[in-house]
């Protein structure tokens, strides 16, 4: 007698069956380029490239299955819980750089959780704190040509993409006001080293224009355009209310970063997110602790969330034989 079958086994069993065996080409590149060029008529002053634009955008289809996405999010919101222990803080703390011990209160924006997909489901590799990429896979999805047939998630996902903007803001402005009594920021300057440099320049060019297209003033700046004198922060002349954050000295330790560092320290402005984020989030060596199954129940957490953090010690695992093959690869010694 055969089982019937439920929603979530058909479309894993579909997902699973499309990447082992569709090898069409979903995406008519010049249609692409051409409807990404149109969303970025605003964003830019000159064109930019097809061939920057291929580098940013694979024409090759990854399909995962929704039950590995609800996993996902099951890792996510036990990670999250588990850093708001009072244990785990105090041990994470005692590792990380002593900035980390100033708690301003912003939770950090568009934080990145990094996942492998495989046999075993999937498995985190880190948390990242300095992630890219929303806004170009929002970007992507508004333009990309379908070839396949529409599946359950069409409208949930017309709905997110719909949100995207106003999901966004409100995240900043959650942010500020974790730290503010100011109702909103007047400016905010979205920061890293030589920008424009960056392979995700296009990026801050799209959140500046989200961010100014709801009111806010932003402005793309290397720390070297930073000044603090008298307890405020500029760029330029201009006050500096808050900053996107997406510098990899994740520390402020960098002689660079010093009027930065002094700023935050002294609440002279909204940095998101912050060296506190990291620290709890984001240092590898917190993954020890999260594959911890006993120490994480002593510390309180949750039986449903501990089960869903079991496996991460995998992933772990699995993170530095990838770094140790690249190492390998590029004659070099990471570790």
């Amino acid at each position: 007698m055969e089982h019937p079958t439920n929603n979530n086994e058909k479309n894993d069993g579909l997902a699973n069956r499309l990447n082992q065996e569709c090898y069409c080409i979903t995406l008519d590149r010049k249609a692409l380029n051409t409807s990404l060029q149109d969303q970025l008529v605003e964003t830019r002053n000159n064109p930019i490239g097809a061939n920057e634009l291929n580098k940013l955008f694979s024409a090759t289809p990854v399909f995962v299955p929704k039950t590995e996405i609800e996993a996902m999010e099951r890792i996510v919101r036990a990670i999250e819980s588990a850093a708001e222990l009072p244990l785990y803080q105090e041990q994470v703390l005692s590792w990380a750089p002593e900035i980390a011990a100033f708690d301003p209160g912003p939770i950090g924006a568009l934080m990145g959780y990094d996942f492998h997909l495989g046999s075993d489901g999937p498995q985190l590799i880190e948390v990242n704190t300095n992630a890219g990429g929303a806004f170009l896979n929002v970007l992507l999805a508004r333009a990309q040509k379908r070839c396949c047939n529409p599946s359950e998630q069409s409208a949930a996902t017309n709905q997110m993409l719909d949100r995207f903007e106003e999901a966004v803001f409100d995240m900043f402005k959650q942010e500020w006001q974790r730290q503010s009594a100011v109702a909103m920021p007047n400016r905010i300057a979205i920061v890293d080293n030589d920008p424009e440099s960056q392979f995700m320049f296009l990026e801050f060019e799209l959140a500046c224009q989200l961010l100014q297209a709801r009111g806010i003033d932003t402005v793309i700046l290397d720390p070297s355009e930073l000044e603090y004198i008298d307890g405020t922060l500029t760029a330029h002349g201009q006050k500096i209310d808050m900053i996107y954050n997406r510098l990899v000295d994740f520390a402020f330790e960098d002689p660079d970063h010093v009027l930065l560092k002094q700023a935050y320290l002294e609440g002279a402005v909204v940095v998101t997110p912050n060296p506190r984020v990291h620290a709890m989030l984001a240092n590898k060596q917190n993954l020890t602790l999260l594959s911890d199954s006993q120490i994480l129940r002593s510390w309180g957490l949750d039986e449903a969330a501990v089960e869903c953090l079991e496996g991460l010690y995998r992933g772990l695992r699995l993170y530095q034989e990838t770094m140790q093959q690249s190492c390998g690869l590029l004659g070099g010694n990471c570790f």
